[in-house]
C-alpha cells in the first residue's frame, strides 16, 4: 500500500502512515538538528529556542561565505596586449573584454583570454614541384598576430592547424606556378610576396581572425640527392655569363677602335680627295696661265717648258745620254758608277766635276770617232 494509506509504511520524515499527513515544521526543526550535529552543534532538545539560533547563525555564515567564494571566483584578470572572449552558457558574446579587472558569474560565464600583440610563427618545409617539372626543397617561416579573438577562438577548431595546411596549399600554389631558376635564385622574394597574399586570402575566407605580418623564405634548393649535379650545371651557367660578358667586354674594346680607325682611313681619304683636287685645279689654273703667255710668245715658252722638263727628269736620274754626232746611236753614262764613291756611298757630285766628266767623255768620244774615220778612209 502507499506510503500515506492508512496502515502503511513509513513516510520520507520517518512518521507512521496512520498519524496523519506530514508536519512540516517538525521536519525543518529535525534537518536542523542533524546539522547542527554535523557541525558540532548540542543533542539535547531539539525544540529550544537557543540551539535553534544558533544553528541557524552557523547557517547564514555559510551562505556568506558561499557568496564570499563565489564572487571571488568570478574575477578574473586581462593583461596588457590580451583581449577575452566570453561565452555565456557556451553561447559567445559579442563585447570583448579589455585589459585591467573584471568580473563575470562563474558557471554562467566562461572567459577565453588570447594574446593579441605577440608575433606568432610557424615553420614549413617541404618538396615541391615546379612549373618546368623539377623538384626544389623550399623551407617557410610565417609569422602572424591574432587581429579576432572571436573568430579565432570560435570559427575553426584549431587555428594553429588551419595555418599550416593554409601554408602548405598556398606555398605549392605559388612554387607550382614557378620555374626552378626563380624559385631558387632571384625570385625568392616575389615568390614569398606571392604566398604570403594567397595565404592571407585562405584565412580570411576560413575567418580564422589571423593577420599575416610576414612570410620568410628560408631556404630552396634541389633535394640532396641532386645537390652535386645541380651545383654543376649553375657553374656551368656561371662560365657560360662569364664567357658571355667578356666577349662582351671585348666586343666594347675592338667595336670603338674599329669605329675610329674607319673614321681616320675616311678623313685620310677626304683629305686625299681634297689635296687631289686642290693641286689638279692648281694646275688647271697654271695650265690657263701658261696659255695664255704661250698665246703671246710661243717660240719661247714652248723652249722653256722644254728646257724646264728636262731639267726636271734629268735633275731625278744618274745616267747621261749623249747624241753621236751621225745620230745614229746613243749613249748613256753611268754616273752613279763613273764617280768615285767612299764607303760603297757616291757623294753628291759637284756641277764642276760634272761637266769635266761630260768634257772628258766627249773629247773621248770624238778621238774614237776620229779614228774610225781614219780607218774608215784607208
Amino acid at each position: 500500500m502507499a506510503w500515506n494509506e492508512p496502515g502503511g509504511g513509513k513516510d520520507p520524515w520517518g512518521n507512521r502512515g496512520d498519524q496523519g499527513p506530514p508536519d512540516l515544521d517538525e521536519a525543518f526543526r529535525k534537518l536542523q538538528a542533524q546539522l547542527s550535529g554535523i557541525f558540532g552543534g548540542g543533542r539535547g532538545n531539539s525544540g529550544s529556542t537557543s540551539g535553534g539560533g544558533f544553528n541557524g547563525k552557523i547557517f547564514g555564515i555559510l551562505l556568506g561565505l558561499g557568496a564570499i567564494g563565489y564572487f571571488a571566483l568570478g574575477l578574473y584578470q586581462v593583461d596588457q596586449g590580451e583581449q577575452g572572449v566570453v561565452f555565456r552558457f557556451g553561447a559567445v558574446q559579442e563585447q570583448v573584454v579589455g585589459p585591467g579587472l573584471h568580473w563575470n558569474p562563474p558557471i554562467i560565464d566562461r572567459v577565453e583570454l588570447v594574446n593579441v600583440t605577440r608575433v606568432n610563427s610557424h615553420s614549413h618545409q617541404a618538396l615541391m614541384l615546379t612549373e618546368d617539372e623539377n623538384i626544389v626543397d623550399v623551407s617557410v617561416t610565417v609569422q602572424y598576430v591574432v587581429s579576432d579573438p572571436k573568430g579565432f577562438l570560435v570559427n575553426v577548431r584549431d587555428p594553429r592547424v588551419s595555418v599550416t595546411q593554409a601554408t602548405e596549399s598556398a606555398l605549392r600554389h605559388v612554387v607550382g606556378g614557378s620555374g626552378m631558376n626563380d624559385v631558387i635564385t632571384e625570385g625568392r622574394e616575389a615568390i614569398g610576396i606571392g604566398v604570403q597574399e594567397r595565404l592571407q586570402a585562405y584565412l580570411d575566407s576560413y575567418g580564422t581572425g589571423i593577420r599575416l605580418d610576414k612570410v620568410n623564405i628560408d631556404r630552396s634548393a634541389p633535394p640532396s640527392q641532386v645537390a652535386d649535379a645541380f651545383n654543376d650545371v649553375q657553374k656551368a651557367k656561371e662560365d657560360e655569363q662569364r664567357l658571355i660578358n667578356e666577349a662582351n667586354a671585348h666586343a666594347e674594346t675592338v667595336i670603338p677602335e674599329s669605329r675610329g680607325e674607319a673614321q681616320r682611313i675616311l678623313e685620310e681619304a677626304n683629305a686625299y680627295r681634297d689635296r687631289v683636287v686642290a693641286r689638279a685645279e692648281g694646275e688647271a689654273d697654271r695650265f690657263n696661265k701658261l696659255l695664255a703667255e704661250y698665246k703671246q710668245a710661243e717660240g719661247v715658252t714652248r723652249d722653256r717648258l722644254y728646257i724646264d722638263a728636262m731639267e726636271s727628269i734629268l735633275g731625278n736620274t744618274s745616267k747621261v745620254m749623249i747624241a753621236m754626232k751621225d745620230g745614229n746611236n746613243i749613249m748613256y753614262l753611268p754616273l752613279d758608277r763613273i764617280t768615285p764613291s767612299a764607303g760603297g756611298a757616291a757623294p753628291p757630285a759637284g756641277e764642276d766635276a760634272i761637266r769635266g766628266i761630260a768634257d772628258s767623255v766627249v773629247r773621248q768620244l770624238d778621238a774614237r770617232g776620229s779614228g774610225d774615220s781614219a780607218r774608215t778612209n784607208r
